[in-house]
């Protein structure tokens, strides 16, 4: 039965994908078997990676790469306010600290300016550093390890200026690409535009294995390691209650791995239609007054729509926004709240409102519409008639 609502998100699944799930529970194997390996390769394939990784989160596997990058208790990594919480809470994970830079207003991705000069002032240290660091909750002398910047809503953070900084203070770049396969900046992958990146696949992605992620690398020993870590910490050669690291249950399950081989296959159809859809938008919403839609920059050469976020005039009220809508059948949601206004960000590291403006300024004017690949232009157009009418 076809479900007349409009939804926030909804995964594009068909006949393929469940006739994939349904084969594997026909088989003995249940994880870790020839459903996982031939989705990571497909993965790598798909990307140009020399390896990849499939774990049960995206969250996983950004936390693997915090361990592969030897982040440990005290280090400092350079990152964004402007992101969903995992990016931050994998260094947490390890007692690392996330030290904030304030991002672009048009991109919503890092503001390299400030990335660069936070860097210098890092390595520095002194007074200069003081102006960067958290009011609390760092330990003196301490070390600034990576960069993690974020691919925020489908769109590549700027990698060349990104990079620049890295080599001149050696650091690690992980790349938050969760919101982002199939994204390419300057023509390049999203994934590889660091030393390792990660992609997520829970269900209002782009392309879904229920829950998972990837991550994708060209360096084997770090492939390796991750393989280890996501598997209670068994290095390649060790019997099964043998444990060389310690550890993690971050397994892919093969139902999942094999969902994700049929998605990854319809992956540019997917993007596609989701191309599509972000475009209906923008051609309705286009000098609505009280609002401006997303703009793609020229350094992103393929967009990866995961999200259509867009921004309230100043003064307009939200949450009324949101409860018109929700009162006409349209769901919407803010996005996102600024990580370091998160209640346990405050309270560990003592931020306060104001310490990153752009950040704020976003994260309070953001609204996410309903978006997916299967959305038709007619609901698109209803959601655009309601919001045109709520904002006058």
């Amino acid at each position: 039965m076809t479900d007349p609502r409009i939804h926030m998100s909804k995964p594009a699944l068909g006949d393929a994908e469940r006739q994939a799930v349904l084969e594997v529970l026909y088989t003995p194997t249940l994880s870790m078997g020839a459903q996982t390996a031939a989705f990571e390769q497909a993965v790598a394939e798909y990307v140009g990676a020399q390896h990849a990784i499939a774990v049960n989160s995206g969250t996983a596997g950004l936390h693997l790469c915090v361990r592969a990058a030897g982040i440990a208790a005290g280090d400092l990594v350079l990152t964004t306010p402007f992101s969903f919480v995992a990016s931050s809470n994998v260094m947490l994970f390890e007692n690392a600290v996330p030290v904030f830079v304030d991002v672009d207003p048009v991109s919503g991705n890092l503001d390299v300016a400030q990335l660069t000069e936070a860097a210098d002032a890092l390595a520095a240290g002194g007074a200069a550093a003081q102006t960067w660091l958290p009011r609390q909750g760092v330990d003196a002398g301490a070390a600034l390890k990576a960069i993690l910047p974020v691919d925020v809503f489908g769109q590549p953070a700027d990698y060349d200026a990104i990079q620049a900084v890295a080599s001149q203070h050696e650091l690690a770049i992980i790349e938050d690409s969760c919101e982002a396969i199939g994204a390419h900046y300057r023509g390049r992958p999203a994934g590889l535009l660091g030393d390792m990146g990660v992609f997520a696949f829970y269900p209002n992605k782009q392309m879904t294995t229920g829950e998972g992620g990837v991550v994708v690398t060209n360096d084997g020993q770090v492939a390796d390691f991750m393989r280890a870590l996501r598997n209670q910490g068994r290095a390649v050669h060790d019997a099964w209650l043998q444990h060389t690291h310690l550890g993690y249950n971050y397994r892919i399950t093969e139902l999942s791995a094999a969902l994700g081989r049929v998605q990854l296959g319809r992956l540019d159809e997917l993007l596609a239609a989701r191309e599509q859809v972000a475009g209906w938008y923008t051609d309705r919403l286009s000098g609505m007054a009280g609002g401006e839609a997303p703009v793609v920059i020229k350094s992103t050469t393929r967009m990866s729509w995961f999200v259509y976020v867009v921004r309230l005039a100043q003064g307009i009220d939200r949450e009324d926004v949101i409860h018109r809508l929700d009162a006409a059948g349209i769901p919407s949601r803010a996005y996102f709240k600024p990580i370091h206004l998160q209640p346990y960000m405050m309270e560990r590291f003592g931020y306060q409102p104001g310490d990153f403006p752009v950040t704020e300024d976003l994260g309070a004017r953001g609204l996410a519409l309903p978006f997916s690949s299967v959305m038709n232009e007619a609901e698109v157009e209803l959601v655009c008639s309601e919001l045109r009418k709520v904002l006058g």
